[in-house]
């Protein structure tokens, strides 16, 4: 029996060889160019010899006035350049609420509640189970107490309790991690998107820690899964303008007064993705911190596409014909989400690309214009920029069409598919928990580069780039993934059957 041909490798191998040293021509061009212009210069002074160096050396005259002058202008323009120079912003640490398994709900017992919730319409029982079946959501994800009641009671203590139950822990464990007392926190930011109390929950946290009644406290609300980025953003700028500061950003999403208990597909969905969780941040501009943060802000670019009325339509809170209020997401979410990457990536590419990537980019943009519209678009190669992606887990969806857009692999989305796998869609906090994800299982390496991406309401496409500072020791009892990131990555399937 004649045996197979074996495959043409030559032709992908070459191209591969040739796509390697364009990349490297383009992006160490200046380098390049200085190596011949370094070997003509050290000809001519061989050529020349010590004796003519010297006489040359001998004929400039030096005048002490103008070496004075030309040494203070020197200095002048040092001092301008430092001081005009943006403060670096260092993320000292972060911690990740870890809730109880007392609040898990495996399939089984979120299918029973809501047999028992909507037994009048057994439709929207079939809807959750599909969602549900399809979410890539795990066993062991949690829903705060209130809501494992039949039905459920989203009181407004039961609310508060959740919210110091989240925040509290988070920030405890953070103070705990970073040495740092609550008397030395100056400024403070809290987002919770959908509620929002009376005192704010900045305030909250204000009065657990005793903080400062100097501090510069901000209670964001209505911002959607990306509020964790826009926190960041805020601090950023608070930190630019007060030297010698710490700020603390606590990212998290109250689900106990929003459960949705109506009948309508498109506000039920939210109930089977959305879990309970939070993250507390360290950031500073301190120069002391400098050794022992983590990891350096390098760019944050925030899109908002609010102006167009289906993008500020499509993740909408309402009330029911029956009265209920919920989230109603949009059959054309994905394709809004779409056209905010689109437009984020055009802004943040420019900025963190390798010149062989734009090169190619801005070709191929010229190309479409000019010559034939009909020209494939070239899709920037992201991962040149980045080792880690932490893509929002808003759900499968979500994570499945940025890994096609950008052209990632499994690794690369490896953190995104695991984190909603374990806590579900977190909002603000999930990219806090990819992010120690990353870090559990010892993959972050000193200047290494971060991309947190992250999607909500408005709409909005926030991205931040973080730059590793140091080789990240993988944690051994504490954080979210200590008792079970030994049993991960695991196989999540495209259906799992209830």
């Amino acid at each position: 029996m004649p045996q197979a041909p074996m495959p043409e490798f030559s032709s992908s191998v070459k191209l591969k060889y040739v796509k390697l040293g364009y990349q490297y021509l383009v992006n160490h061009f200046l380098s390049l160019l200085l190596i011949p212009i370094m070997a003509i210069v050290a000809v001519e002074l061989l050529r020349m010899g010590p004796g003519e160096i010297l006489n040359v050396w001998n004929s400039l005259q030096f005048d002490l006035v103008q070496v004075l002058c030309s040494s203070f202008f020197v200095i002048f323009i040092s001092t301008v350049y430092f001081m005009s120079k943006p403060r670096t912003i260092y993320l000292v640490d972060y911690s990740c609420y870890k809730p109880p398994v007392t609040c898990r709900v495996p399939f089984a017992t979120f299918m029973e509640h809501s047999r028992l919730n909507l037994k009048d319409n057994p439709k929207s029982v079939e809807f959750q189970m599909r969602i549900l079946e399809r979410s890539g959501l795990g066993e062991e994800t949690c829903l705060p107490p209130a809501i494992h009641y039949i039905p459920p009671t989203p009181t407004m203590d039961a609310a508060r309790s959740e919210a110091q139950m989240v925040i509290f822990t988070a920030m405890d464990d953070l103070f705990k991690k970073t040495g740092l007392k609550p008397k030395d926190v100056d400024i403070l930011i809290v987002n919770c998107s959908l509620f929002s109390p009376t005192p704010s929950l900045s305030a909250m946290v204000i009065n657990k820690y005793k903080l400062r009644s100097n501090i510069k406290s901000f209670n964001l609300s209505g911002m959607g899964c990306s509020a964790g980025l826009i926190s960041v953003d805020l601090a950023r700028d608070l930190l630019q303008v007060h030297p010698n500061s710490n700020a603390i950003i606590v990212s998290t999403e109250i689900i106990t007064p929003n459960y949705y208990q109506g009948n309508e597909r498109a506000m039920l969905l939210p109930n089977c993705l959305f879990r309970m969780g939070a993250a507390a941040i360290h950031m500073s501009n301190r120069r002391s911190d400098r050794w022992r943060a983590k990891y350096k802000l390098s760019h944050l670019v925030r899109t908002h596409r609010g102006a167009d009325d289906k993008s500020f339509y499509c993740v909408y809170e309402q009330e029911d014909k029956e009265g209920h209020v919920g989230i109603n997401l949009s059959k054309d979410l994905m394709a809004i989400a779409g056209e905010a990457l689109k437009a984020n990536i055009t802004t943040i590419g420019p900025l963190v690309l390798p010149a062989s990537e734009q090169l190619l980019f801005l070709t191929s943009l010229i190309g479409r214009k000019i010559f034939n519209p009909k020209w494939k678009p070239y899709i920037p190669d992201f991962k040149l920029a980045f080792e880690h992606f932490c893509i929002h887990a808003g759900g499968r969806a979500v994570i499945d069409e940025l890994q096609k857009n950008l052209q990632l692999s499994g690794e690369h989305v490896e953190a995104s598919r695991m984190t909603l796998h374990r806590f579900g869609n977190t909002s603000s906090s999930s990219l806090w928990y990819e992010l120690s994800y990353i870090e559990s299982k010892g993959k972050m390496r000193r200047g290494d580069r971060v991309w947190q991406i992250a999607f909500g309401s408005g709409f909005k496409c926030n991205s931040a780039v973080w730059m590793c500072n140091r080789t990240i020791k993988t944690p051994k009892d504490d954080g979210p993934w200590s008792d079970c990131i030994d049993r991960y990555p695991v196989f999540i399937p495209e259906v799992v059957k209830l």
